[in-house]
């Protein structure tokens, strides 16, 4: 074969996925397995969304409704934004993606930040844009700095808040400063894939920065049903942006996009709000617990506001990940990241937290980091 590969392509770096169970226990040969390094949720979906996934397995022989009307009609409700403001997504990155689709063109520039989703990147760079990427500064993003690098040609902002891999969050007073001073032509996309674990005070008023747009940029808020409402094996997301940006949006979103089990899935997660208080309940003291007891060990833990923890081990991280598959313990390490001394935890099960804990106190020991 004689492949004209673009140059834009030559340079893109797949997305490196967590390691599995299965393949850890296949590596290892170790069995139960936990996995607290996708920043899942352990406890699982509703089981209302199970019994509704169920019922519907005898009509996959059908076409979903291209238009997700039930399900956009449930977050609307959910949110108070109107159906026109919603455009669902295969995943929130989906979203990420229609909107470089509709707004970045070659030679264009799009700002983020580094450390954060490595997706943001990936699409800009497929659709020949250029990527200003600001380091974080003292863990959060530098607003600042990302002020100073827009220009005429920035068509989009992504700012992750909570951040990934930091948990860190942008007071909301810096947000409001910082969305006057960025020109009415630049889409800011606040990610809110962790927002549900947000103290409520941190959390940003999107409903007020969408609807208000007079004299300022536009936003988008991104938002996903594989975080608090445990359905990652599904793959469903929506953003939250104003009418005039949902259309162009939905102009370059392929017909469905979101298959019949996951609109099933993801309205009776939205319905179940019992369920939906105790997950982020139970996330958020077993986020305290754990920076506790790890804190207790020696270690540095940053602060978070999203299902994770950033954790520095005080030696090599990677070792540290090393020792902990060894035991059945899939953690993400950090060191592609730029925080060698680092591992990344999520929350888990009060069993799998005890069973991390312990793991980690033995290999720290062992390792002298501590």
């Amino acid at each position: 074969m004689k492949l004209h590969i673009p140059k834009n392509l030559e340079k893109i770096i797949p997305y490196p996925p967590g390691k599995t169970q299965g393949e850890l226990e296949r590596e290892y040969g170790v069995a139960n397995s936990i996995k607290l390094a996708s920043n899942e949720n352990a406890w699982g979906p509703s089981p209302k969304v199970v019994r509704a996934l169920r019922s519907s397995l005898t009509t996959i022989h059908r076409y979903p409704d291209s238009s997700c009307h039930d399900l956009i009609q449930g977050i609307a409700g959910k949110t108070g934004f109107n159906p026109d403001e919603i455009v669902v997504g295969n995943g929130s990155n989906e979203v990420i993606e229609f909107l470089v689709k509709a707004f970045v063109r070659q030679g264009d520039e799009v700002i983020s930040s580094h450390p954060s989703f490595l997706m943001y990147q990936k699409f800009v760079q497929v659709h020949g844009g250029e990527n200003f990427v600001v380091p974080l500064r003292k863990m959060k993003h530098d607003l600042e700095a990302i002020q100073d690098v827009v220009s005429e040609k920035t068509r989009l902002i992504f700012l992750d808040n909570p951040n990934n891999p930091t948990g860190s969050s942008l007071n909301p007073l810096e947000v409001y400063t910082f969305f006057s001073k960025v020109p009415e032509s630049v889409i800011v996309v606040l990610d809110e894939a962790y927002v549900d674990f947000m103290d409520n005070e941190q959390q940003v008023d999107v409903f007020s920065l969408i609807r208000n747009t007079k004299g300022r940029c536009p936003v988008v808020s991104l938002r996903t049903f594989s975080k608090v409402y445990g359905l990652p094996g599904l793959r469903v997301g929506f953003g939250l942006m104003p009418g005039e940006i949902a259309g162009c949006l939905n102009k370059v979103r392929q017909p469905f996009n979101i298959n019949q089990m996951a609109q099933v899935g993801a309205l009776a997660a939205l319905e179940d709000q019992d369920y939906y208080h105790y997950i982020v309940d139970v996330t958020r003291r077993g986020r305290a617990h754990l920076q506790t007891e790890m804190e207790g060990l020696g270690c540095v833990v940053y602060p978070s506001q999203a299902n994770f923890l950033l954790v520095n081990v005080g030696g090599d991280g990677q070792a540290v990940y090393e020792a902990l598959l060894r035991k059945g313990v899939i953690v993400r390490p950090m060191t592609a990241y730029g925080f060698a001394d680092c591992i990344r935890v999520t929350i888990g099960t009060d069993v799998e937290n005890t069973r991390f804990l312990e793991s980690l106190c033995e290999i720290l020991r062992g390792l002298g980091c501590v």
